[in-house]
C-alpha cells in the first residue's frame, strides 16, 4: 500500500497550485513549476491573433478538403459542458465545418447537460449521435475502481467517453477529431497524482478488475488503450485530433455569455459539473478523501490566463463548491445508483488509500511512448 511523502505544505505566490501535488517544484521567487512551464512554453506558442486566425483556416481547409462527399467532416466529442460546446459552436460558426455531434451516455448526465446538448444541436443545426454505454457494464467497473481506492476514480468514465468516440471514428473512416480541449481554461493541468493518469491503460483496467471485479467477464466495458489510439489510429491510420480553441480568443465569461444570448444555453457552477459523478467525485470524493482539490488547477488556469484575481481564487478554495446537505444527498444518491448501501460507500471511503503504482500497468511504457514521439518530431508537448 503507498503512501505519499510528507514536505512542509507551501503555496505558490502567483497561482494557487500547492504541495498537495508531491512533485511541484517552486524556484526561488515562491513560483511554481506551473507557473514557469506557462511563461516558458505555452505562452510563446499560443496565438489568439492574425497568426491563430490564419492557422485556424488552415486547419479548416484541411478538414473540408478531406471531408468532400461525406454526410459530414469530423466529429466533436460533445458532453453539454463548456469546452466542448464552445468547439462545436467554433467548428460551425468560425470554420464552417460539417461536424458530426458525439456523445457518450455513461449514466451520469446531469439534466442541465442535457439539455444544453439539445440547445446546440438545435440553435447550430447539426447531427447527434449518441452512444449510450452499457450501464451495468459502467457501473460494475466503477464499483471495482471505488474498491481499488485509487484517486483516479473519474478514469472509468472517460474511457467510456473517449474509446466510444475513438471506436466510431475508425468504424466510420472519420479522420478528423474536433476537442475542446484549450490553453484558456486548462494550461494548468490537473497532477498525475490527483488522479489524471496518462491516458487508456487496459493493463491498469484489467489488474483493477481481476483484484476487485465481481469475478466476471466485463467485456461490455468499451476499453481502446492509449497505445491503440496513439500509435495505430494516429501516427499509422492518420486520424488527427485539432485543437481550434487555441487560435481564437477564449475569455471562459465571455463565451458563457456568448452561448446563453445565442442558444439559451446554461453555464455550470463549476468546470465538469456536466456529469453528476464527476461533479460529486471532484467536489466530494477527492477533496476529503485524499485532500487533492482539482479546483486549484482550474482557478490556477484562469489566474495565469488573466481570468481571474488570485484573492478571488483562494476564497473560493477555502469552501466547498457546493453546500454541506447537497453532497450528503449526492453522497446518498451515487451510492444507490451503483447498488450500494449508503455505509457500503462510506467504507468504500474509509478504507486504505492505494495509487495506481499498486496495480499492474503501462504507464512507464507510456511515458516511453510520449517522450519517444516528441524526439522524433511528432508531438509536441506543452504542459508540465
Amino acid at each position: 500500500m503507498s503512501s505519499p511523502p510528507t514536505r512542509p505544505y507551501q503555496i505558490c505566490n502567483h497561482c494557487i497550485m500547492d504541495s498537495s501535488d508531491p512533485n511541484i517544484v517552486f524556484d526561488g521567487r515562491g513560483r511554481c513549476d506551473y507557473c514557469n512551464n506557462f511563461e516558458r512554453l505555452i505562452q510563446p506558442n499560443w496565438h489568439t491573433d492574425a497568426r491563430g486566425q490564419a492557422a485556424l483556416q488552415q486547419m479548416a481547409e484541411t478538414i473540408r478538403a478531406d471531408g468532400k462527399g461525406k454526410d459530414f467532416d469530423c466529429v466533436i466529442g460533445l458532453s453539454g459542458g463548456l469546452d466542448s460546446s464552445f468547439a462545436a459552436y467554433v467548428a460551425k460558426e468560425k470554420m464552417g465545418l460539417r461536424p458530426l455531434l458525439f456523445h457518450v451516455d455513461a449514466g451520469w448526465n446531469t439534466d442541465q447537460a442535457v439539455g444544453n446538448i439539445e440547445k446546440l444541436v438545435d440553435g447550430l443545426g447539426l447531427d447527434l449521435y449518441t452512444e449510450v454505454v452499457n450501464w451495468q457494464a459502467v457501473k460494475r467497473m466503477q464499483v471495482a475502481f471505488l474498491r481499488a481506492g485509487i484517486p483516479d476514480q473519474d478514469l472509468v468514465q472517460d474511457a467510456a467517453f473517449f474509446s466510444g468516440l475513438y471506436k466510431f471514428a475508425r468504424e466510420y473512416k472519420v479522420k478528423h477529431i474536433i476537442t475542446g480541449s484549450n490553453f484558456s481554461t486548462e494550461c494548468c493541468r490537473e497532477p498525475e497524482e490527483w488522479g489524471g493518469y496518462l491516458g487508456i491503460d487496459k493493463t491498469l483496467f484489467g489488474d483493477i478488475w481481476k483484484q476487485h471485479g465481481d469475478g466476471r467477464p466485463n467485456d461490455e466495458f468499451p476499453l481502446v488503450d492509449i497505445l491503440v489510439y496513439k500509435i495505430w489510429y494516429q501516427k499509422v491510420l492518420g486520424m488527427k485530433v485539432h485543437h481550434p480553441l487555441n487560435l481564437l480568443p477564449y475569455v471562459k465569461k465571455d463565451v458563457e455569455d456568448e452561448l446563453e444570448r445565442r442558444f439559451g444555453w446554461q453555464r455550470f457552477r463549476h468546470k465538469h459539473h456536466e456529469s453528476r459523478f464527476t461533479r460529486f467525485y471532484e467536489d466530494y470524493w477527492l477533496p476529503r478523501r485524499f485532500g487533492y482539490h482539482k479546483r486549484r488547477a482550474h482557478f490556477s488556469s484562469l489566474i495565469l490566463t488573466g481570468q481571474m484575481a488570485r484573492d478571488q481564487a483562494l476564497e473560493r478554495i477555502a469552501k466547498p463548491e457546493m453546500d454541506e446537505h447537497f453532497l450528503r444527498q449526492e453522497f446518498e444518491y451515487v451510492a444507490h445508483k451503483l447498488d450500494l448501501s449508503v455505509a457500503e460507500l462510506q467504507q468504500l471511503f474509509d478504507q486504505p488509500k492505494r495509487t495506481y503504482r499498486d496495480f499492474r500497468n503501462k504507464r512507464d511504457l507510456i511515458g516511453f511512448g510520449a517522450n519517444l514521439l516528441r524526439k522524433l518530431g511528432l508531438e509536441r508537448r506543452y504542459f508540465r
